[in-house]
């Protein structure tokens, strides 16, 4: 039984429920959900940072006390033997490579421009970095879109891992700021994700959330 510790609207967490749906693993039979709203704090007091001093989530804990942390390290744990993480070394490298471009030119920018949309006051001194992290942001998306025209995946080796880790954020981008009517092939990829056995969307944002993205498409 594995322990997550994990805030639903996080596309990082999301993507662990994502594998382990392909997985077949169920809630509550084989595995915990423990809600961690880390946009309010709820990862910084003591007791948290004693087991995972970044203070971030997802995190996964084991009865035995073994934790992991970092959502892509997770997905590669949790996917290993599977057909989700296959080839040989070369491929697997080239499903990583997906997985590094995802944490350094995608996340960085598409989640932090949608956090800020979505998780701070309209008067928010950070929100004069949107257009910047939209411009970054694009830039990521433009390099998808690319791959995209000529393979149906990021996974190596047919859908897997990279395209559960580039899921997590594009398929929300909106709520961030960025329109992907101009990237035909990604749309058409999120709809191939969407129709993969055991697909598990993410739960809508809670109405407030909803609120300030609105009112951010305005402002």
């Amino acid at each position: 039984m594995i322990t997550i510790y994990g805030y639903s609207p996080s596309g990082n967490c999301h993507k662990l429920r994502m594998l382990l749906g392909h997985l077949g693993r169920r809630l509550d039979q084989d595995f915990r959900w423990i809600e961690t709203d880390s946009a309010h704090g709820a990862t910084r007091p003591p007791e948290y940072l004693a087991k995972n001093p970044n203070g971030r989530v997802p995190m996964i804990e084991f009865d035995d006390g073994r934790r992991m942390v970092e959502s892509n390290a997770i997905l590669c744990w949790l996917a290993e033997g599977t057909p989700y993480f296959a080839g040989d070394a070369w491929q697997r490298a080239q499903t990583l490579a997906w997985m590094f471009f995802e944490q350094y030119s995608h996340e960085p920018f598409v989640a932090v421009a949608r956090f800020i949309c979505g998780w701070t006051p309209l008067d928010s001194p950070r929100r004069a970095d949107l257009p910047k992290l939209r411009e970054r942001g694009h830039q990521a998306l433009a390099v998808m879109e690319k791959h995209l025209a000529e393979h149906p995946w990021f996974s190596s080796e047919g859908y897997g891992i990279a395209d559960i880790a580039l899921f997590g954020y594009t398929h929300c981008a909106d709520e961030g700021g960025f329109d992907l009517g101009a990237y035909p092939a990604i749309r058409g990829w999120l709809d191939r994700v969407r129709a993969q056995p055991g697909f598990v969307p993410m739960p809508p944002i809670a109405m407030e959330n909803a609120e300030l993205v609105a009112q951010s498409r305005t402002a």
